[in-house]
C-alpha cells in the first residue's frame, strides 16, 4: 500500500485546503493521474497518484486543512475494489457480576479516581467513572447487566445556559452560509493586514487616451496578423509604468525592518479576477519585452489564471502591480497595496467627457488612473510626480518607445 502525502506546494506556502477529491474510495487510479486538487492562498494544486491501484482509503475529507507531509489518502496495490471493512462491533459499557471464581488477573486497570473492583463486580472504567459522578456504588448493583444509560440517567443539575451572540440571519430558510475558500481568507487576511501595518495613501490624475486609441484603431488588425495576440492597453500602461519607476525607483521597492530594497529589475503584477478571487501573475523582465511580448505574456497568464493552471513561480517576486477595474465599469477607485509592494497603479473606464484644449472645449476619452504608495518609504511629491509621468508617456505613446 502506498501513502498520499501532501507535496511541497512552493515557497512560504505550508499548508493547503482540501478543495475536492477527484476520485472516491474504491475507484481504480492510474500512476501520473490526478486524485485530488488542494486549494492555497496563491493556486490550486493537483495530488498525483505515484502508483497504480485501488484508492483504499480518503483520510482527509473536503475542507479539511492540511499540512506539507500529511498523509491524505492510501493506495491499494493491483487493480481490484478497495477492500471492504467490516464496521466495528458497538461498544458496550456495562457492568457485569461475575461469579466468585473471578480472577484479579481479569479486572481491567482503573484510573487512580476510580474506586477498585469489590464484591466480585467487574466494570469498565468509563461505567465506574459515570458511577462516580453520579454517586452509584457499582459494588451494591444486583446480579444482572446495568448500562451506562442507567447510570446516568440519574438526576443531574441542568447546565447553565450561556448567552449567546449569535447572527440570527445564519438561521433564516432564504439564506445560506457558504464557506470562504482558503484563497479567499488570505486575501481578506492580507488585505486588512495592508491596512494595518503600511501607511498607504492614494493620489489620483486623469489621462486623455486618444493618442492610445488612435494608434491601437491604426494598428491593432496588423499587430494581431504579425504577432497573434491583441494590442490592448496594458501594453502602454506596462511600459509607462516601467517608465516612470526607472525615474522613481522608490517605487520600485519594499520595506524590511530599518532598510528599503530597490529593485533594478521590472517584474510587473497583472491582477487578475478568477472565480476563485483576485490573483496577480507577474509579467517578468517587463522593460526587457516589446509590446508583442507583453501582450502575450498577460494573455497567457490570464487563460492559465482563470482555468486554475497558474505555478506558484507565476505569482512570486511581482515588484509593482498594476489592476484595471475599468474592465468592470469603475470609474475611480483607490486601490489596496500588493504587500510588500510599496505601489500599485489603478486603470478605470474610458469615458467620453467635455475637456479644455488649447482654450476650446473637446469631448475626449479620458481615464481616471490612481496610485496608491507606501508613504513610509514614498513621499507624496515622489507619488504625484510618478503619476504625471505615466500620464504624460500615455498622452504621448511615442516617448514609450524612449521611456518605457
Amino acid at each position: 500500500m502506498a501513502e498520499v502525502k501532501v507535496p511541497t506546494l512552493g515557497e512560504s506556502i505550508v499548508e493547503a485546503t482540501i478543495g475536492q477529491w477527484l476520485k472516491n474510495e474504491g475507484d481504480a487510479v492510474e500512476s501520473g493521474e490526478a486524485i485530488a486538487e488542494l486549494e492555497t492562498d496563491k493556486v490550486n494544486v493537483e495530488v498525483i497518484a505515484e502508483e497504480s491501484g485501488v484508492l483504499a482509503t480518503i483520510a482527509k475529507q473536503t475542507g479539511d486543512t492540511v499540512a506539507i507531509g500529511d498523509t491524505i489518502a492510501v493506495i491499494q496495490a493491483g487493480t481490484g475494489a478497495a477492500p471492504s471493512v467490516a464496521p466495528a462491533p458497538a461498544k458496550q459499557e456495562a457492568v457485569k457480576v461475575d461469579t466468585p471464581s473471578t480472577t484479579a488477573a481479569s479486572v481491567p486497570a482503573q484510573a487512580p479516581t476510580v474506586p477498585p473492583v469489590a464484591s466480585g463486580v467487574r466494570a469498565t472504567p468509563s461505567v465506574r467513572r459515570a458511577a462516580l459522578e453520579q454517586g452509584v456504588d457499582v459494588n451494591q448493583v444486583q446480579t444482572g447487566r446495568v448500562e451506562l444509560a442507567s447510570l446516568t440517567a440519574a438526576p443531574a443539575p441542568a447546565p447553565k445556559v450561556q448567552p449567546a451572540v449569535q447572527n440570527a440571519a445564519a438561521d433564516r430558510a432564504d439564506e445560506e452560509r457558504v464557506r470562504m475558500t482558503r484563497r479567499r481568507i488570505t486575501i481578506a487576511k492580507r488585505l486588512v493586514e495592508v491596512q494595518h501595518t503600511a501607511a498607504m495613501l492614494t493620489t489620483f490624475n486623469e489621462v486623455d487616451m486618444s493618442a492610445v486609441m488612435d494608434v491601437r484603431k491604426r494598428r491593432k488588425d496588423a499587430f494581431k496578423d504579425k504577432h497573434g495576440v491583441g494590442l490592448g492597453f496594458m501594453s502602454f500602461f506596462t511600459k509607462a509604468v516601467v517608465g516612470a519607476l526607472k525615474q522613481f525607483p522608490r517605487l520600485n521597492a519594499e520595506i524590511q525592518g530599518e532598510d528599503m530594497i530597490i529593485k533594478h529589475h521590472y517584474d510587473i503584477g497583472i491582477a487578475v479576477a478568477t472565480e476563485g478571487g483576485l490573483v496577480v501573475p507577474v509579467v517578468r523582465g517587463a522593460d526587457r519585452l516589446s509590446f508583442a511580448g507583453i501582450e502575450g505574456e498577460i494573455a497567457s497568464l490570464a487563460s492559465r489564471a482563470r482555468d486554475n493552471k497558474l505555478g506558484v513561480e507565476d505569482l512570486q517576486g511581482g515588484t509593482f502591480t498594476i489592476t484595471n477595474g475599468g474592465t468592470f465599469g469603475s470609474l475611480m477607485s483607490t486601490p489596496i497595496l500588493n504587500a510588500p509592494q510599496v505601489g500599485i497603479l489603478g486603470m478605470h473606464g474610458i469615458q467620453q467627457r467635455p475637456v479644455a484644449v488649447n482654450g476650446q472645449v473637446e469631448i475626449r476619452p479620458m481615464m481616471y488612473i490612481a496610485l496608491s504608495y507606501d508613504h513610509r518609504i514614498v513621499d507624496g511629491s515622489e507619488a504625484v510626480r510618478f503619476l504625471v509621468a505615466v500620464k504624460q508617456m500615455i498622452e504621448d505613446p511615442e516617448s514609450l518607445l524612449i521611456e518605457g
